[in-house]
């Protein structure tokens, strides 16, 4: 009988030195790389939760903004009438924004500034002067129906603080209709009348010196400077120029018809409410 064959394990040679070293670099680099993606993958999945919570941050701002304007107006009419005012400018300006996002185009949440109203930011105001008159008149329609609204329920509960606040609505709301640049009432001159900024201009300058006011002073410059910009513009356009202020005569009688029908309901609302205007 012959003796079983024994089994013999190949012996592996030792890997010779540059083989041993680029399995050391190929190592490293795979620890190098893991690293790199972990670190990436928890940097998306923070990106992400800020992303998320930016609608949040954005609210805040917006109602930290709010606050402070409160506050501000406070020290002239009480936190009350403060409060409504706020309020009735937190409508305008979402007649803006709402307008704006029927265009298309995305629109911050208002944020106000104290002495000077609100703002919203907008990379456009739309596609041409049509659209720009639409986003412009928005905020006065709204205004009004909220100004309205108010008006109503203090003249039938006899309630003289909101009587006050409809009184205020109306006029914030017309004094935007002032045919000049950046006020609401410009924005509708772009589509109805631009040589009407002329007139909306001269008239803010009057205003300055008859009722001298800083507000006002920075109005008439932002309006100014914002005139003669566009004005130059016009004098020479290019083709993209001449098709944004290109509007057909029917939507020119229609931006029109609204522009001078909101003015006269304002003009009758601020009569009705002037009558009443005590603050209990």
């Amino acid at each position: 009988m012959e003796p079983p064959s024994a089994v013999i394990p190949p012996v592996r040679e030792p890997a010779a030195p540059a083989e041993a070293f680029g399995r050391r670099k190929r190592s490293w680099l795979r620890e190098k790389l893991g690293a790199i993606v972990a670190a990436a993958v928890a940097l998306i999945a923070k990106l992400k939760a800020v992303l998320l919570f930016l609608p949040k941050i954005k609210i805040l701002v917006t109602a930290a903004s709010a606050l402070v304007s409160v506050g501000a107006y406070s020290l002239l009419w009480g936190w009350q009438f403060a409060a409504g005012f706020v309020v009735l400018l937190f409508v305008h300006e979402m007649g803006h924004v709402i307008a704006l996002r029927r265009e298309g185009v995305k629109a911050s949440a208002p944020m106000f500034v104290p002495f000077l109203g609100a703002v919203i930011m907008a990379r456009t105001l739309g596609d041409d002067a049509l659209a720009e008159a639409r986003v412009g008149l928005a905020g006065p329609i709204l205004g009004t129906i909220g100004s309205a609204a108010v008006a109503i329920v203090g003249l039938v509960t006899h309630t003289g603080l909101l009587e006050a606040l409809g009184y205020i609505g109306f006029f914030l709301n017309l004094f935007n209709l002032l045919p000049v640049v950046p006020l609401d009432g410009g924005r509708a001159m772009a589509a109805m009348a631009p040589w009407m900024w002329f007139l909306g201009f001269g008239a803010m300058v009057v205003l300055d010196f008859v009722s001298p006011n800083p507000v006002l002073l920075i109005i008439t410059l932002v309006a100014g400077f914002e005139l003669y910009r566009r004005w130059e513009r016009r004098r020479n356009p290019t083709a993209a120029q001449s098709a944004y202020y290109t509007v057909s005569p029917r939507n020119r009688m229609i931006v029109g018809a609204v522009y001078v029908g909101l003015i006269i309901l304002l003009a009758v609302g601020m009569h009705f409410t002037y009558l009443h205007r005590t603050i209990s």
